[in-house]
């Protein structure tokens, strides 16, 4: 790792840049916070570069739209990016420069991206996270942020936490948890990260944090169809309480690189972002609207989502693939039974039948 990362030597003025990669709600978001902590604090450069998916609005390229009115309107409109982040349609041209690359795209798009910038990076550039969802590898369970380390040998980081996007973007206080093994690196991540009403803790445990961000939004899925279904708090309640009880038990599994800590989940990035994905999320909107009846899952998420991806069904499908390779769907009755609704045409209706016999202990 170069010098210019080490918090043991001093940090010269403006030697560290950051790109985020991926312009649409989230990513500008955290480009927000980037970009203006960035701005005032020395150690970084202040031009934040952020990968943007060309397309026209009204005529004109985003990327034109953004660095000259310092606003997505398309992802993120009603709120002024800083001047200093600056939107590039190429991949490799945000990315090649920087030694802090800040991951915020869709999970399905992740290798596609890291074949794009491979060896047209900083070899010691250091790699954050943002993206919710797992991937299926020849052992297993495969992180994405594992998946990035592989194919662009970098060191990876995550971010997860109660971070709906437009309420970072409009200042509220909120937290969220970055998971990174090397204490001087996750230094230097807060740093780039924290404000006043972005609250960052940095935890070990970046496998666990890593998990928690993936698997909520499969428990999202199910409140949003007991809000479909026309169920009460209580009903909701159970989901989100037996879903955690999954997403714990899944962790104790296939996180192998220590013990995992019930206190991770007490993290923003575990109960927090569960509750707020539960009752907020469009993972949440998207599986109430489902259980309503009448459109499938790929019609309303292009109907309500303004060209963003919808996490939960296709990480449900992921994760029930790890699970029947290991002989344990039965040990898992909710992802199993949003998996077998979202893509088996499992009726809606039997959602709750399918946790009533629930394990009392997992």
């Amino acid at each position: 790792m170069r010098e210019v990362l080490s918090l043991e030597t001093p940090i010269k003025p403006g030697e560290v840049t950051a790109c985020v990669g991926g312009g649409t709600r989230g990513g500008s978001a955290i480009a927000k916070i980037v970009g203006s902590n960035a701005a005032q604090n020395s150690k970084f450069d202040n031009t934040v570069t952020m990968w943007v998916f060309e397309e026209m609005v009204d005529g004109r390229k985003l990327t034109d739209i953004i660095n000259t009115d310092h606003e997505n309107v398309k992802y993120l409109p009603g709120h002024k990016l800083p001047p200093n982040v600056l939107a590039v349609a190429e991949l490799v041209d945000a990315a090649k420069e920087a030694d802090i690359l800040v991951f915020v795209i869709p999970h399905q798009f992740i290798g596609r991206v890291c074949d794009t910038m491979k060896g047209k990076i900083k070899s010691d550039a250091l790699g954050m996270s943002l993206i919710k969802g797992v991937d299926e590898g020849p052992d297993g369970l495969k992180l994405i942020s594992d998946v990035i380390q592989e194919k662009l040998s970098i060191t990876m980081s995550v971010l997860m936490g109660a971070n709906i996007a437009n309420e970072v973007a409009d200042e509220k206080f909120c937290e969220t948890t970055i998971g990174c093994k090397n204490t001087e690196h996750g230094a230097l991540l807060k740093e780039l990260m924290q404000t006043s009403n972005f609250r960052v803790t940095v935890v070990e445990e970046s496998d666990v944090v890593e998990i928690c961000g993936a698997l909520k939004n499969i428990v999202a899925v199910g409140a949003g169809f007991c809000d479909g279904l026309g169920f009460g708090d209580n009903t909701k309640a159970a989901v989100i309480r037996l879903g955690l009880m999954e997403m714990i038990a899944f962790a104790r599994i296939f996180c192998t690189a220590g013990p995992v800590s019930s206190a991770t989940f007490l993290e923003s990035c575990g109960v927090a972002d569960l509750i707020t994905t539960c009752y907020g999320g469009r993972n949440r909107k998207v599986a109430e609207a489902f259980a309503k009846g009448g459109k499938s899952i790929e019609e309303l998420e292009k109907e309500m989502l303004n060209g963003q991806k919808l996490q939960g069904p296709a990480t449900a499908s992921e994760v029930h693939v790890i699970l029947k390779n290991k002989n344990l769907l039965d040990k898992f009755p909710l992802f199993n039974a949003v998996y077998q609704i979202c893509y088996q045409g499992h009726p809606v209706t039997e959602f709750i039948k399918c946790l009533q016999n629930h394990p009392e202990h997992m």
